[in-house]
């Protein structure tokens, strides 16, 4: 493929750019007194407001003819057909076909059928546990999509819960995070759910056996992993590693990426703890975002007004940072979540030929919930150096909040986005002002607000930062569905537990030898 930096809209670009230096957005907004509805959009339920984001109309013309020239509209058919968009582990990256409903391949919607019944019959009593009681807590072993993508949602919705067994996630290997649970937990109630792609994945392998072993240290009954354990994999095998029925095992395919896996069966834990109706709802969601995408023209489509605002950042305006802030407690693992599905994605440095390339690709996401995010960094995006775009996330109206509350929350968000965009420098008190004080404003934010914090409304965001990921990598020319650097990292740490067992050292840089001895040692004195 061509590079993008070749393309006549990235080379236009690089000239507009420096005809919009001396603008400010204030500027922006005195040449046009509807830029706030003219710079804005509503999709799939939610309402994007990027009026503050440092563009114009030429920007966005010619950032759509750069997403038409790498072939946008073309590839994004290709990855929603289920072809194989994901070249180099030669299969497709068709999450989208998990969420699509009556038109989801036949196998899709009978996998869904059984987490259905399956998930029914736990939350109604029908399964019980080794002694005949219910189950009343879920733990959940996985690590990455495995983990942290139904962590998220199950506790952005938790507002929702109704009845349902509580469900933990469990994620690091250190054994802390799984004791600490299991103190407050009874064997006779838990139920383990191992979700592993390949049942490979050392973290998760650990944590099941350590649970396994808890299990057994509470009954004699060796029937009992039966009633306790179920598997997540797209390993057909998985089911063997603790002897259980091929009824215990739920399946998913090798195209679901980790990232991309809650809309899945791996989301099972999002299903037993609030029920299968409400799981459906976050398809649906997810699926009116797909078809928008697939849809829209490229100026009206918000995944790719999304994804181009962030290429102009990153390529025209040189900020390599993108900071997330939702304003509720119930999305306080939303940042963490994107960061794990743009930084994994598209951190990536070579493109579909083999090249290395010579621009800059990704971003670093990071982010908090607000209102804590203003007693932290929110100082530094205001008053300091760096002029860093900030996605605030704003449902207007979320469960178990008080009217006051949620007016709070709302005034607050509203309030930084003005902050950031205005400083103070229009306070009538400016003038006699001490500069310590002042806020020079002109910095970019996006404002995505969710009428509600529901489960469709939730679909439907994640689908969006999901498609705007793509688009991304479309433009960078890059493979947003692999990564080989996790990979390798599993592949490292598998030879080195081996290594620091052995004390066979000798292949590894001297920084790695010295600190593995550090370790060996201290192993060494705490047997003695």
């Amino acid at each position: 493929m061509t590079r993008p930096t070749t393309s006549p809209a990235w080379k236009a670009l690089q000239e507009h750019v420096e005809q919009q230096s001396n603008t400010t957005l204030a500027d922006l907004f005195a040449a046009d007194e509807q830029r706030a509805q003219n710079f804005s959009l509503t999709a799939a339920g939610l309402h994007l407001d990027y009026s503050k984001q440092p563009v114009t109309e030429r920007t966005l013309e010619l950032l759509t003819s750069l997403a038409a020239d790498a072939g946008l509209p073309l590839k994004t058919q290709a990855m929603l057909k289920g072809e194989r968009v994901n070249y180099t582990e030669d299969r497709p990256a068709w999450h989208t076909a998990l969420r699509a409903g009556e038109d989801a391949p036949p196998e899709i919607e009978a996998e869904l059928h059984r987490m259905e019944a399956f998930c029914t019959a736990v939350r109604d009593g029908s399964w019980l546990g080794y002694n005949g009681q219910r189950i009343t807590d879920i733990v959940n072993l996985g690590v990455g999509g495995s983990d942290l993508g139904p962590r998220m949602v199950c506790h952005a919705l938790s507002g929702h819960a109704k009845g349902g067994p509580s469900v933990h996630f469990i994620a690091n290997a250190d054994g802390a995070e799984l004791a600490l649970t299991l103190n407050k937990l009874e064997p006779a109630t838990t139920l383990f759910v191992v979700v592993s792609k390949t049942f490979g994945t050392a973290e998760t392998r650990s944590n099941a056996d350590s649970a396994l072993s808890w299990l057994r240290s509470a009954t004699s009954d060796t029937g009992a992993i039966a009633r306790h354990f179920i598997t997540v994999s797209a390993n057909p095998k998985a089911t063997e590693t603790f002897n259980l029925p091929d009824a215990n095992g739920f399946t998913f395919w090798d195209w679901v990426g980790g990232r991309y896996s809650l809309w899945s069966t791996v989301g099972i834990g999002i299903a037993l703890s609030l029920g299968m109706p409400v799981f459906r709802e976050l398809l649906a969601g997810a699926a009116e975002m797909d078809q928008h995408f697939a849809t829209a023209p490229l100026k009206q489509n918000m995944p790719v007004l999304l994804g181009l605002l962030g290429i102009w950042q990153n390529n025209f305006l040189g900020v390599g940072q993108q900071v997330i802030l939702p304003y509720s407690y119930y999305l306080e693992y939303l940042p963490a979540y994107l960061q794990q599905l743009e930084m994994e994605s598209n951190g990536k440095r070579v493109d579909s030929d083999g090249q290395v390339v010579d621009y800059a690709t990704g971003a670093s996401i990071w982010g908090q919930v607000g209102t804590n995010a203003q007693h932290a960094f929110l100082q530094w995006l205001q008053q300091g150096t760096a002029k860093i775009p900030v996605d605030f996330v704003l449902p207007l109206t979320v469960p178990l909040q008080t009217p006051e509350q949620q007016l709070f929350q709302v005034a607050s968000c509203l309030a930084q986005s003005a902050v950031l965009m205005r400083g103070n420098q229009a306070d009538n008190s400016t003038a006699a002002m001490d500069i310590q004080r002042q806020l020079p404003g002109d910095r970019p934010s996006s404002t995505l607000i969710l009428p509600t914090l529901d489960a469709r409304h939730l679909g439907a965001l994640l689908a969006l930062y999901e498609h705007k990921v793509f688009v991304q990598s479309v433009v960078w020319d890059i493979n947003a569905f692999d990564q080989w650097g996790v990979e390798h990292g599993k592949h490292m740490a598998s030879g080195l537990m081996d290594d620091l067992t052995s004390g066979e050292l000798g292949q590894h840089d001297p920084s790695t030898r010295n600190l593995a001895a550090k370790f060996i040692e201290r192993r060494g004195s705490a047997k003695n």
